[in-house]
């Protein structure tokens, strides 16, 4: 069997490099305009990326771990990286609902400046781009709260 402290060095080099992925993901759909399908594919291949090596090891590895270890800073990273997917999830709620009237518009394919998003969605899509805002920026802020209490813990138990 691996050991211990192999296998927690392996899991933080993956929640270390999910970050650039966020970034770049971030960064381009910010800054590219307009945003097609091609575009959407591009920010979620990177997006998708970061989840993945966050999510994987979380579920593979620390989740099962979690009983074993309670403690005040176990509890505190497991506390904070829920309420990181908690703010995903509601934010996923304003993707929805974004995806669905861009796409039933067709413009992921055929963009079309003058049409604004709020015109083509239901009247509460000022509500589900709030959402969108507000479940990326809390995934954000929680994720890395989440992520130096996770490398503290590495610290004390592995590196000290």
């Amino acid at each position: 069997m691996v050991a211990d402290g192999v296998v927690a060095t392996v899991v933080l080099a993956s929640v270390t490099l999910s970050f650039p992925c966020f970034v770049y993901g971030a960064w381009y759909i910010i800054e590219t305009e307009p945003v097609t399908w091609d575009v959407l594919v591009h920010h979620l291949k990177f997006v998708g990326t970061g989840l993945a090596l966050t999510t994987v090891p979380m579920l593979v590895w620390m989740a099962p771990r979690l009983l074993d270890q309670l403690g005040g800073l176990t509890i505190v990273h497991a506390f904070l990286g829920a309420q990181a997917y908690a703010l995903l999830l509601f934010g996923f709620t304003g993707i929805v609902r974004i995806f669905a009237a861009k796409r039933r518009h067709d413009l992921y394919h055929n963009y079309d400046e003058s049409v604004l998003l709020e015109e083509i969605g239901s009247d509460r899509m000022d509500h589900w781009r709030s959402r969108l805002r507000i479940g990326v920026f809390g995934y954000v802020f929680f994720w890395i709260l989440a992520y130096l209490v996770g490398v503290t813990r590495y610290l004390f138990r592995y590196a000290l």
